[in-house]
């Protein structure tokens, strides 16, 4: 199956005044179970809405008594499933640029592989990219994804609005609701269905990018800020083995008319001959140019180019945030896991990210580093990993990213989001009959 087309499958025309302009992805019996783009997770539904207007959507929310929003498929755990229904917003997808107001709204279709070039070829830009360009807005923006740089902050800081969807249509923005719009960003699909989001953008901007291989560790510790503050976005992979990191792939940000000559040492770590893939001994046809070559901000900040499949294959993906200042402490408790991490292990990555104030992002109130696991296809000893990497970082408060694989218990991610009841309560406020709640959302956000 071509994960990049899960969305499709065999269609028919709903009956009713109404329901006879939808389209439901309603499978057959004998057709294939629905799955998410890296085909690890099945969905518990074979009916899947694909409304084409805000109107049709609100009509679904009204007449159904239970919906799940599904984005891309780019999550790698249940918070997108649903039991009774789920409702794919790809359809809309319309694009508005303010270039007054320094914002543009987006449907909740729009990946930012769309919307990159069209702002761009305005002389605008989003002010980071997360490594795949092939999400959704509205799916990063609502699980705080994000991308690197120590000054940077999530992508969902660059929500100013959302208009969503409860049994009413709503709008909620920065200015006109600052008690609760903090809590509205990072919703995780609870709130409501999300039809569109507006982003801050800024100027356009160039990047050149280079990549440095084998940086040892030890460097790492007496200058692991002075690293990730070397560019505007800085990642730094490794297998966990020979203490070291085996690429730093640095983004540098040029502004118009500058240049930028990259060391021809960093570190001691060599800059590569030819460009790379995070993974060795794989093609780097599907990553982004680097090298020093300057180009747009869009073709740059991700590491895939949105015309390629992003991965080899099969996936499976951890992430954790750790306060910035015990960033090397988290590093060495995780490194001495390496030979059980490493035999399931495709590669870590390792990104820094800025603080905010969106009560349910992982860097809330916390410049962070991010500890990303990138994983063979083995959930069985995956799962048994795991518990033991969030052991060696609950010294540190770890958080898991919302959209990836995790064990951490309940009990403990509300601990760890100190605004957790009243996100709570925002919920109830929003959807007081449990419309939009699933086992993923009972479990993680009302679980004990």
């Amino acid at each position: 199956m071509d994960k990049r087309q899960f969305l499709k499958g065999s269609c028919s025309i709903l009956t009713g005044t109404m329901l006879s302009r939808f389209v439901s992805a309603e499978q057959s019996a004998a057709a294939a179970p629905r799955t998410n783009w890296a085909g690890n997770y099945t969905f518990h539904t074979d009916h899947l809405y694909e409304p084409k207007t805000t109107a049709e959507v609100q009509h679904l929310v009204t007449t159904s008594p239970k919906l799940r929003a599904l984005g891309r498929g780019h999550s790698f755990n249940g918070i997108a499933d649903s039991t009774a229904a789920q409702i794919s917003l790809k359809n809309l997808t319309d694009i508005t640029l303010d270039p007054a107001a320094h914002t543009v709204t987006v449907g909740s279709g729009v990946t930012y592989g769309q919307l990159a070039p069209v702002i761009d070829a305005r002389g605008f830009a989003v002010h980071n990219l997360a490594s795949l360009p092939h999400v959704s807005v509205i799916g990063a923006c609502a699980t705080a994804t994000h991308g690197s740089g120590s000054n940077n902050k999530n992508l969902s800081s660059a929500v100013s609005a959302i208009e969503l969807v409860d049994g009413t249509l709503h709008t909620l923005s920065r200015t006109a609701n600052p008690d609760v719009f903090s809590g509205a960003v990072v919703n995780l699909g609870a709130l409501g269905i999300v039809t569109h989001v507006t982003l801050d953008v800024q100027p356009t901007f160039e990047v050149a990018q280079v990549v440095y291989e084998n940086l040892s560790m030890s460097h790492l510790e007496k200058h692991l800020d002075e690293i990730f503050l070397s560019g505007y976005s800085v990642s730094l992979f490794t297998d966990w083995q020979n203490h070291r990191i085996t690429q730093v792939w640095i983004k540098h940000r040029l502004e118009p008319g500058e240049t930028h000559t990259f060391a021809p040492e960093f570190f001691g770590a060599k800059p590569a001959t030819r460009n790379l893939h995070p993974l060795a001994g794989h093609s780097a046809e599907n990553c982004t140019e680097q090298m020093g070559i300057p180009g747009p901000w869009y073709e740059r900040l991700p590491h895939f180019k949105m015309n390629f499949t992003p991965s080899s294959g099969a996936e499976l993906q951890t992430e954790y945030f750790v306060p910035r200042d015990r960033a090397w402490e988290a590093i060495l408790a995780v490194e001495q896991l390496r030979d059980r991490i490493t035999p399931h292990l495709f590669i870590t990555e390792l990104r820094t990210i800025a603080a905010d104030e969106l009560w349910t992002s992982m860097a809330y109130q916390r410049p962070s580093m991010a500890i990303h696991f990138t994983w063979k296809p083995e959930w069985p000893d995956v799962r048994k990993v795991l518990p033991l990497i969030e052991e060696k970082l609950a010294p540190f408060n770890a958080r898991p990213h919302w959209a990836k694989l995790f064990t951490t218990p309940p009990s403990t991610l509300h601990r760890l989001y100190p605004k957790m009841p009243d996100f709570q309560a925002l919920l109830t406020h929003h959807d007081p009959h449990g419309k939009f709640r699933n086992q993923f959302l009972d479990t993680n956000i009302y679980g004990t």
